[in-house]
């Protein structure tokens, strides 16, 4: 009964001794699988905000769908213009004289490729909807709108994805704790996003720490 007691005594403390163990190391570990993967995200929104800039340069409007978006890097050319200033003589019939008219002409010098200006020899762009560390195959939701500011008709657009997409193997109080976050060094709510369907902005909603990380 003695060696049954001391036993049971000694799985009791290996037990305790893991669960302290994993309530230390474990956040340790879910921090840098989440910074690893929000790291891959963010890289990812930024290729899809700038091939949506290059579309609402050339368009005057955001791509509503990824294909519309892969569409355009494909086959669509920055034009290159220069701008410079003229002048000639021109009859002017109330005063009966030539008077000098200054005009600002703007020559075409030539196109640039949207795809080499942003990609240049990556493919990438191709799986710009693919949310790069989800498990299976989940994508970036993306909307396109335009919002009235101060009399004027602005085109805005979102891109986001469910952090539970991103951290789906994860222990689940963790997540939900990730998911209420709230701080000016966390990726704040449930989601990662950039850009905004109520706001003219392209920002996104994580902390300068992700955009460092890229840099590198």
């Amino acid at each position: 009964m003695k060696t049954i007691i001391q036993i049971v005594l000694w799985v009791g403390c290996i037990a305790l001794g893991y669960l302290i163990y994993n309530s230390i190391t474990g956040p340790i570990k879910f921090n840098e699988v989440k910074q690893e993967r929000y790291a891959q995200v963010v890289a990812k929104l930024k290729d899809i905000r700038n091939s949506q800039d290059a579309y609402k340069t050339v368009n005057g409007n955001y791509a509503n769908d990824f294909n519309s978006l892969i569409s355009f890097i494909d086959t669509a050319n920055y034009v290159i213009t220069q701008q410079r200033d003229s002048s000639f003589m021109e009859f002017d019939k109330a005063y009966g004289i030539d008077l000098l008219k200054e005009v600002k002409i703007i020559d075409t010098l030539g196109f640039v490729s949207i795809k080499d200006s942003l990609f240049k020899k990556d493919t990438r762009y191709k799986n710009l909807m693919d949310v790069p560390t989800a498990a299976n195959g989940e994508k970036f939701t993306m909307k396109a709108a335009f919002v009235e500011k101060s009399g004027y008709r602005a085109p805005v657009f979102q891109v986001k994805v469910d952090k539970e997409v991103i951290l789906y193997d994860q222990p689940k109080d963790l997540l939900s704790r990730e998911k209420a976050a709230l701080s000016v060094e966390e990726v704040n709510g449930p989601s990662i996003y950039i850009g905004s369907l109520d706001e003219v902005s392209t920002t996104g909603n994580w902390p300068a720490v992700y955009d460092k990380k890229n840099d590198q």
